[in-house]
């Protein structure tokens, strides 16, 4: 766990509708460690709605607070468990854009588990990594409940380069990290209607103090819509690029670090 900002973080895409919608959001994330294993962060999202034929309509959406607790890892094994929180802030966005004036709790299981234990029979399997998400979506107003769940898969050729073999990679492509992400929705009561979700195939290139992102959102099934559309982001590693003023719990002991 550490400090991080992401901004900004841009993503477009088109859901069905009648009419169907083009929905561009523009974001910011800020995550602070408060002790060794526990963060809070928050974030929020400027929207831009423009339906078929009609006109662009934008707002700010609810804010977002979550917290995050690491419970448990296991560095030989590159294995970690974590839970947490979402608090979407009713009532904090634009009514224009859809924003809901109800709360929405979202507990949380995260986990990840990397393959560098492997035999070395297995070295190019190594440097896979697969992370995932359970989340149970309550809101407060008559909203179905929802399971939101995913997982990603992902490549580090900077691992491959650093502990398997140097093979020879030109920048940018030794620092680079290919994988592809699945996250879906289940509506579990009220009338919520089918899964929906997104499969998202991107890469990842990382330098010492932020990494960038790109990806594809491709609709899992035509309840999520019929149009491919992209996300991109800048994520800082705040600890590194002001470790005087990050990097470290506001609550903490000098002989813990």
């Amino acid at each position: 766990m550490a400090d991080e900002l992401a901004l900004p973080t841009v993503s477009t895409f088109k859901t069905p509708g009648d009419p169907a919608t083009r929905e561009t959001d523009v974001g910011v994330s800020f995550s602070k460690l408060i002790f060794p294993n526990f963060a809070l962060g928050a974030e929020e999202n400027y929207i831009f709605q423009t339906p078929e034929g009609g006109s662009t309509v934008s707002g700010f959406d609810n804010l977002g607070l979550n917290a995050k607790c690491q419970l448990w890892v296991n560095a030989p094994y590159e294995s970690i468990f974590s839970v947490g929180a979402d608090w979407d802030v009713g009532g904090t966005g634009a009514k224009k854009i859809g924003a809901d004036s109800a709360n929405t709790f979202t507990p949380t299981i995260y986990f990840g588990k990397g393959f560098g234990d492997l035999p070395d029979a297995l070295n190019y399997v190594k440097p896979f990594a697969l992370t995932g998400v359970i989340g149970e979506a309550l809101p407060t107003s008559a909203a179905p409940d929802s399971l939101e769940w995913g997982f990603a898969l992902e490549y580090s050729l900077p691992y491959m380069e650093s502990q398997m073999k140097d093979i020879g990679l030109p920048a940018p492509f030794k620092n680079m990290i290919p994988l592809v992400e699945f996250s879906f929705e289940t509506p579990e009561n009220r009338g919520g209607g089918p899964t929906t979700g997104t499969i998202n195939p991107g890469v990842l290139w990382e330098t010492k103090y932020f990494q960038l992102g790109a990806e594809a959102i491709i609709p899992a099934n035509s309840d999520t819509g019929s149009e491919v559309g992209a996300v991109f982001q800048i994520q800082f590693y705040l600890d590194d690029l002001l470790p005087t003023m990050f990097g470290r719990p506001i609550f903490w002991k000098s002989n813990s670090y």
